[in-house]
């Protein structure tokens, strides 16, 4: 019988379906024989390429508790994430309002490592309060606390610099194990699926190997084939910089505390998380930077 039931198809909710993990979920979910329901925010090229994987694409807010309701029917397990930005506090509350009047039977809750009560950064402290409410709520959840991502290295105010052979970040000897947003979407989506046994538990997703950034500049520059070296930097510096940069005030003031977490050993640790739930570890640093070398390169075509 309990195979039987493992074959009945699910129909899960995926929010935030054209970020980096939401599209990766869709994405694995899909390939796993859910039928997947991507919530996006207009409709799109990201949102039609979701309909061509196969996903049902439906328009909502998470700030408009109504159109998350109509999302929410006949879902039954849904997938939370919010970016940082602000908003966390309100969005979760509206998320768990309209999981319950729909009777959702599994929540999975992308919360972050540095998720803290006593940090400085105010998204850092959110996403511990976010964690709170999803209990109080008396959902069956899940929170899954990834570390950083990989993907950071692509970001506008990271990657100009390493294209010049720099891996700027002001973390000093600190530790993480960096992850990918794919690796985080197969969890997901195997979570989506199976979440019986870990309903109520907090999972840290990280990559295989933990690293200080020193280490982390000698694996991209043998992925790379050319000299990648680690700048250090006071955070005030650095935090200034990336404002100069256009990066929005709310993602400043987290890093400003991020960091100073990050240097504290908040981010440490690894584990072989993904694995266990995929069957499959998650990506290297090296396998990373080697996927996207063009772009880490500088090449322009």
């Amino acid at each position: 019988m309990a195979s039987l039931a493992s074959t009945d198809t699910r129909t899960v909710l995926i929010t935030g379906a054209t970020g980096d993990t939401g599209r990766a979920a869709v994405r694995e979910s899909i390939a796993l024989g859910l039928d997947a329901r991507a919530l996006v925010h207009s409709l799109d090229a990201r949102s039609e390429a979701l309909e061509k994987l196969g996903a049902e694409v439906v328009v909502g807010d998470l700030l408009e508790i109504n159109t998350i309701c109509a999302a929410m029917e006949g879902v039954d397990a849904a997938y939370l994430v919010w970016p940082v930005q602000p908003g966390l506090i309100q969005a979760t509350v509206n998320f768990a309002q309209a999981a319950k009047e729909a009777g959702v039977k599994t929540v999975i809750n992308l919360s972050q490592r540095s998720a803290n009560r006593d940090s400085t950064s105010d998204s850092c402290r959110d996403t511990f309060i976010a964690e709170e409410v999803l209990n109080w709520s008396g959902l069956p959840i899940i929170h899954l606390r990834p570390t950083y991502f990989l993907e950071w290295l692509l970001y506008p105010w990271q990657l100009p610099y390493l294209q010049q052979g720099i891996l700027r970040m002001p973390v000093g000897k600190g530790r993480h194990s960096p992850i990918a947003a794919d690796d985080q979407g197969r969890a997901i989506a195997a979570l989506l699926k199976d979440p019986e046994e870990h309903i109520g538990t907090t999972i840290p997703l990280s990559g295989p190997v933990e690293m200080d950034h020193e280490q982390m500049a000698a694996e991209l520059s043998e992925a790379l084939g050319r000299k990648i070296v680690f700048q250090d930097l006071p955070i005030d510096e650095y935090t200034e910089s990336i404002e100069k940069m256009g990066v929005p005030p709310y993602i400043v003031q987290h890093l400003s505390g991020a960091m100073a977490d990050y240097q504290n050993g908040r981010m440490s640790g690894a584990d072989n998380n993904v694995e266990k739930l995929t069957g499959r570890r998650s990506m290297t640093v090296g396998e990373f930077a080697r996927a996207h070398a063009d772009l880490l390169n500088g090449a322009t075509n």
